[in-house]
């Protein structure tokens, strides 16, 4: 009867490690996708950053030719979101729907 139960312990142990196995197996195959992704948006991220930074170049010619002060247009576009943004969250809270009773 000892040897039944240890032979029966011993395949439940051999069970888990194998359980164990393909989930670690499983997991390090995930990893690996993630790395891959990670690597791929890298790379697809640096291909914008440098597009983003000749059109920039492009556009700071452009503009010089015609006069057109960037940097005052920036500030003024950023000075306008800022607003939208606080005027946005003002709105909500006096804004519950309730009709004013």
């Amino acid at each position: 009867m000892g040897f039944g139960d240890t032979a029966k312990k011993i395949q439940t142990l051999a069970d888990r490690a194998e359980r164990t196995y393909k989930k670690i197996s499983e997991l390090r195959d995930e990893v690996d996708e993630t790395q891959e992704t990670v690597i791929d948006t890298s790379e697809r991220v640096q291909r914008l950053e440098n597009e983003m930074a000749e059109q920039r170049a492009v556009l700071d010619a452009v503009a010089e030719e015609v006069g057109v002060d960037l940097q005052r247009v920036s500030t003024e576009a950023h000075i306008t979101d800022a607003e939208e943004s606080a005027s946005d969250g003002d709105g909500d809270t006096s804004d519950d729907g309730s009709g004013g009773a």
